[in-house]
């Protein structure tokens, strides 16, 4: 049986709070604030709805670096 993702709980609240709020991210700020928080504490690839924001970092990281 698989492992249940440690931080759906989080990706959850943030569907609820999109859904809620005309899909205005803005307003979901705190919400999405808890699942970067819940991320980090996982190591990379344990949590498969962590991934989006691991790929985001990772983009940032390569810009930073071909910057310099």
């Amino acid at each position: 049986m698989p492992q249940k993702d440690p931080c759906q709980k989080q990706a959850c609240e943030i569907q609820k709070c999109l859904q809620a709020n005309n899909y205005m991210e803005s307003k979901c700020q705190a919400v999405i604030q808890e699942l970067r928080k819940c991320c980090a504490r996982y190591p990379k690839g344990r949590s498969p709805v962590c991934s989006g924001f691991e790929k985001e970092e990772e983009e940032k990281l390569a810009l930073k670096s071909a910057s310099k």
